[in-house]
Order: structure tokens, then sequence, then C-alpha cells
């Protein structure tokens, strides 16, 4: 008897089958299908700003981008080309949203994807970010119940002109890697079938191996994350038993053009050493095409597989600001995929042949009318724009900024009298603090609890525990690639309240990159760690505040579940909203702090995989 994902599995592939209307009589000419691709949604119904073909085109040239109706729209266009056509996802398409999606549990997003007109799509780590209870309603529906009660955010219809109570998601999360531990089977189907011309193509659907070290242990409870070359080379006897040669893998892993230039259809350096580069190459030859995403980057590449045949791999970016438009032939009689033609286009919104989706425009503006009394509100100033680029050394102007309110949300008696806060990059998201007023009109300097939400969305506690001044050097050391069990593609630094300074060389090995670490609180300066990267006093504790993700080891940061006496504390938004009152007129604006991460070279780039001297 087969497994219950697979059975879902086929019921799926006869839906889509049976709904798509382009099943017609088998013929021995080669047709194409049209497969149209995005990854990373994370709930961006609204556009998030522009975006340019590549690194040459000046930020003035750059067209607007994304935004729900104007996705619609474009992937309406690519579908009117050809009737023989399917839309998927590389995951993410939840989590991690703006305030309009995640006030309301990402009901808005799935809405909004269903008018899309998505039918199957990858999980992502952020599918996870509520834990998979919280995934399956979203993809079954029904409204979200608190204390009993249908949470007064959730099930929206009535005011937003979709069904009540909340439909779910019309199309098909896969999680091919994701074995509910209880059962051993996948928690959702591993793949989907979709037939054409008499047809079928399978869809392989799974998040990247490593979800558990980026999600909240809560979220991940009892599943089981598997191998993602594995899984797939494992399902290919059992899709080609059932007469399946053309194979698609999404698959939520991806990596980064290494040059300068990024081109949304480009593969400059390969994507070298990347996870996704390291999948692929030990692919079974059956796989045709792999739509990847997590690293919200776009490339269009050709990579090797096991046997050295290169395929195409694409990512399109992130929040619906990128389409890949992917034309596969097919011959009928080998019932395989004999050439893909994939391309990366721009989700523009001004191109006059493109109006936006009424229907979906109309769900937008009802959702931004609910959620804009809380998103406009004024929480504070800055005096500059708080990025989250970097500099050469790796400080980041808006993680500081994170790191200063959650220490000061922690410090007094009762609240953890935290001396040190840590904020892991990962978790401050473009385009950071921008001094220039938005659309909403809050005037310069201002910003909003919208904007505020946008950069930290992810709802995290604060945790305050002690350290000793060793653990702090381990899990300094722990931020680069390979060193104590830190993934080995992924060199990860935090950023650090005011007060904790710290010097580091990539040249050395790791436990010996770490040196001049210093503590400066009431006008003292103590040095933790000497010039020679030795710890003075590798006993001494002190009260240090994280969030509930770093807490429990999330980013590779192990060292932190050494910490004792957890004291919780108050979300991270709410602290950064207190912490900014302060900055708030007439009081002076909050401004840019000096650095407090510094790197014994000149590079002028922070890395962020294996190399971290270049």
């Amino acid at each position: 008897m087969r497994s219950l994902p697979f059975i879902l599995t086929l019921s799926v592939a006869a839906l889509a089958a049976c709904s798509s209307g382009n099943d017609t009589a088998a013929s021995k000419d080669p047709f194409t299908v049209k497969i149209i691709a995005f990854n990373d949604y994370h709930g961006n119904l609204e556009s998030p700003g522009t975006f340019g073909v590549n690194a040459s085109v000046p930020a003035v040239s750059r067209p607007a981008v994304g935004g729900a109706e104007f996705l619609a729209s474009h992937v309406s266009k690519l579908k009117s080309q050809n009737a023989l056509n399917i839309v998927v996802g590389a995951g993410d398409f939840i989590g991690a949203s703006p305030l309009i999606s995640a006030s309301f549990f990402d009901e808005p997003s799935i809405e909004t994807l269903n008018r899309i007109g998505v039918e199957f799509n990858a999980v992502g780590n952020h599918e996870f970010d509520k834990g998979s209870a919280e995934l399956l309603r979203l993809q079954n529906g029904g409204c979200k119940i608190t204390n009993g009660q249908t949470d007064p955010n959730s099930c929206k219809g009535a005011t937003v002109g979709t069904p009540v109570p909340f439909e779910g998601a019309k199309f098909k999360w896969l999680s091919a890697n994701v074995i509910a531990t209880a059962t051993g089977k996948p928690l959702l189907p591993a793949y989907g079938i979709k037939t054409f011309n008499g047809v079928k193509v399978a869809f392989i659907g799974m998040t990247l191996k490593a979800t558990p070290t980026i999600v909240t242990p809560t979220g991940v409870a009892g599943l089981e994350f598997r191998d993602e070359a594995q899984t797939v080379n494992a399902l290919i006897p059992e899709l080609r038993a059932q007469g399946i040669e053309s194979i698609v893998v999404l698959v939520h892993e991806g990596g980064f053009q290494t040059g300068t230039l990024s081109d949304i259809n480009g593969c400059e350096g390969n994507l070298t050493g990347s996870a996704i580069a390291n999948i692929v190459k030990q692919l079974d030859d059956a796989v045709d095409v792999v739509v990847s995403g997590h690293t919200h980057s776009a490339y269009n590449c050709k990579l090797p597989n096991v046997v050295g045949r290169n395929i195409s791999v694409t990512s399109s970016s992130a929040f619906g600001r990128v389409l890949t438009d992917i034309d596969v032939t097919i011959d009928p009689v080998s019932r395989n995929i004999t050439k893909v033609d994939a391309n990366n286009r721009l989700v523009v919104r001004n191109d006059p042949a493109v109006t936006a989706d009424a229907v979906v425009a109309k769900i937008v503006t009802a959702y931004k009318g609910l959620v804009s009394p809380v998103a406009n509100a004024i929480i504070g100033s800055i005096s500059d724009d708080l990025p989250t680029s970097r500099d050469g050394a790796c400080n980041m102007p808006a993680g500081n900024l994170i790191a200063d309110a959650q220490l000061m949300a922690t410090q007094a008696s009762g609240f953890g009298q935290a001396v040190i806060a840590l904020m892991n990059g990962g978790g401050v998201r473009s385009p950071g603090f921008t001094f220039a007023s938005s659309s909403v009109g809050e005037g310069d300097g201002n910003v909003t609890y919208g904007e505020g939400f946008t950069v930290q969305p992810f709802g995290n506690s604060l945790v305050t525990m002690t350290l000793t001044a060793q653990d702090l050097k381990n899990v300094l050391e722990e931020q680069f690639a390979g060193c104590r069990g830190q993934a080995a593609t992924a060199t990860r630094f935090m950023l650090p309240s005011a007060g904790f300074k710290y010097l580091w060389n990539g040249a050395n090995a790791c436990d010996a990159r770490i040196s001049n670490v210093t503590l400066t609180t009431s006008g003292s300066t103590e040095t933790l760690v000497d010039a020679s990267g030795g710890v003075l006093n590798p006993t001494k504790t002190y009260r240090v505040t994280v969030n509930n993700f770093m807490a429990d080891g999330g980013d590779g940061y192990s060292t932190f579940r050494n910490g004792t006496n957890r004291l919780g504390g108050a979300q991270d938004i709410d602290a950064l909203v207190a912490f900014m009152a302060q900055y708030k007129a007439p009081n002076s604006p909050y401004a840019r702090s000096t650095a407090r991460i510094s790197r014994d070279n000149a590079s002028t780039t922070c890395p962020s995989g294996v190399n971290v001297n270049p």
C-alpha cells in the first residue's frame, strides 16, 4: 500500500490534470510547456520598491517592481503565451512578512497567491516559523483559533472580499524531505504531477536540510529534515514506475553570483561552493530543471549534475520582484524534457501592456486599510539612513539600533540586568531604516511602526542569560564558516550593542580569529579577550540578551545553549518601539553609531561564505 503522502500526491496530480484544460490527445510532435516560477514571496502584497536587471543600472533608473496585483498580471501575461503552463514556487511564500500580511497570520499571502494561480510550492524554512500545525491550517483552511475563539485578526474575508472562513491554499505545498517523526512519512506530499498532452511532469518540492538550524525549535518540533539530493534521487524510481521522465525540482536552497554585475540572468562564478551547486552535482541525471530560492538572489545558471551534464538552475530574487519564465520542450515519445530555455523577467509596474489585476488589488487595498492605523504610527526618528548593508568589518547600522533597543529592554533589575545584547544579522531585514519619508507621508527622519516591523518581522521574544567570558569568546568564534560547528558555507556576523567591541582576523585558524574584546559600562572599559586572543578571566560571568531563536542555537550559535539563569523578555518589536520613544520629537533623533566590530585587514567587503579573508 502506498504511503499517505503519495496518495495525496496522486490526488493532486489528478486534480491538476482534470482542471488544466490542456490534456489533449497524445501527439508524436515535441511540444513546449511554460513553467512560471518565483520564490521567497514573504507576504509582500505591496511593492518592495525599485529593482534593476543588474548592478550597473543606476538607482534612479531602476523601475518600481512587484506588488501582488502586478505579480498576478505578469503571471497572466506569461500564461497567455502558452495554454500549456504551470505556476510554481520554491518556498518562503509566508513568514518574515510585512505587517500587512503578518498581522493577519499570513492569510493575505495565501489569498493573493491563490489568485495569482500558484499550483505547487516547495516548503521553505519560514513555512515552519509558527510550527507544522499552523502550516497545515494555512494549507487546508479555517480560522486561527486563539483561547478557544476565532482570533479577531483571522478570517477577515467579509471585509476584504474573500471567502469566510479562510479558504486555505489552493496550491499544494510539497515537502519531500520533511518527515513527520510520528509517522515516518512526509508531512505534506513529496511531489505533484501535472499532465500536458498526455505526458506527466513531476515537481518534487523540499526545503534545505539545515532548516532546524535557522528556525525556532518549536517550529520544527516532531519533524526530521533529510538530505536534499538523496531525497530526490530516492524518488526517481517511483516516478519512473509511473511513466514519468520529465522531472523538475523545487528546492528552497540557493547560492550567490560571485561577480560584480549580478545580472538577473547571469551566473557569475557558477555559484561555486554554494549549497545549491553542491546539491545539483549530486542529482540523478533524470532531473531536468531546478528552481531554487532562499538566498534572495537572482541567477540563471547551467550547472553540472552527477554525470556532469549541465542542467538549468534558476532563482528569482525575492518579494515578487522577478518571475522566472521557463520554456521546456518535451518529446512525447520518450516523455523527456529535451530543451530548457529560462529567463528571469522583472515584474515592472510601468509597462503599459500590463495593468494591475483588479481582484488582487482590491484585496491588497482592503488589508492595507485594516492595518494602516497601526502601521503608520510614528515610533521615533533617525538622523540618517540605517541600512542593512555592511562595511568591510561587517558592522550593520540597522542591526546596531536593534541591538541597542534589546539591551535597553533588558538592562533593568527584574528585566535581566543585561550588559550586552547581540542580534543575528539574518534577523534584520531590508531595507533597514530609511531617512526619507515613505509614501504614507510621515516625514523625513520619522520611523513608523510598519517600517520597524518590516526590519524585524519575526515576532521573536528576548532572552537574557548568563554566559562566561569564555562562552562569549566561543560564540564570537562560531560566527565563521566551519568553526565550532557553524555551517561550512555560512559566515554569520552578529551585531553587538553599544559598548561591546571586538577585532577579528579571518587569516587565522578557527578559535584564533577573535581578539581585543572589550566592554564599556558606566564609562569604565574592561578587557575580556586580549590582543593575543587570550581570555583574561574565563569564568567571569556576564548577562547577555539575544532573541529566542538565537538562544536555542539558531544560526549555528550553539554556545548560547550553555546560558544559565534564563529570563524571558518582551517581543523584539515591542523593545524597538520602547527604545525609539526616547527619539521622538522634540527629542534628538537616533544617530548612526561608530564601528563596534573591527577587522585586521583593509578589505571593504564583509564575507558571507567560506572565504573570510579576501
